[in-house]
């Protein structure tokens, strides 16, 4: 097997896409079907992967109690991540672990870059510094319509809200990622059956860590 892009000997899977994508279904189908072959997968979210992240994911998405501005609700997601990286995700992958994460700064390139305007390169400069530069070794994207992930959310929180026209511009964000970086993503359609989904998934990353 190779070694990640990042130098660490285990291997790190990021699923990314709009709000109702189904990534936190695929996280677990991935899981399951890894674990079945003896790997030690360690699952991750952002934000709120840690205890810390947990308090930051409040002040985040809590549409009622807090006042976030743009700046601000990048640099959390920032430190947030900053965090996951330190306690979580590093020390995984450096046991040789593999690491499966819902959202990572991709996220905050579509969805604080450009859906609230602060500029892809700036967030992405942000971001790489807050993960120490560790890059994925597979990213999947669950491609999504607005509509249509809008619609298959059962609860809806703060960037939930946000309008139709914000939700394209982060979902068409997420694809211009996969067109720059072809090496680390495969572009799945979510509106596919998950078991196929999952299988597409599953080879994908047999694929990678050949």
């Amino acid at each position: 097997m190779t070694k990640s892009v990042s130098n660490h000997p285990g291997f790190f899977v990021v699923f990314e896409g709009g709000d109702g994508a189904g990534k936190s279904t695929q996280v677990k189908q991935l899981t399951e079907k890894l674990t079945k072959l003896n790997e030690t997968v360690v699952k991750t979210c952002e934000p709120g992967g840690t205890e810390l992240g947990k308090k930051i994911r409040e002040i985040l998405l809590d549409q009622n109690e807090f006042e976030v501005s743009p700046r601000m609700e990048a640099l959390l997601f920032a430190a947030d991540r900053s965090i996951n990286m330190s306690q979580i995700i590093k020390p995984a992958l450096e046991k040789g672990n593999v690491v499966i994460a819902d959202r990572h700064i991709d996220s905050s390139i579509a969805y604080q870059g450009v859906g609230r305007g602060l500029g892809a390169q700036t967030i992405e400069e942000i971001s790489r510094w807050a993960v120490q530069g560790i890059v994925p070794d597979l990213t999947v994207l669950l491609d999504v319509d607005a509509n249509t992930g809008q619609s298959r959310l059962q609860t809806k929180d703060r960037l939930d809200r946000e309008s139709n026209d914000f939700h394209t511009k982060v979902n068409q964000a997420f694809r211009d990622l996969a067109k720059a970086n072809p090496d680390r993503y495969i572009v799945i359609d979510a509106a596919k059956p998950v078991e196929e989904i999952s299988d597409l998934v599953f080879n994908a990353y047999k694929a990678k860590r050949k």
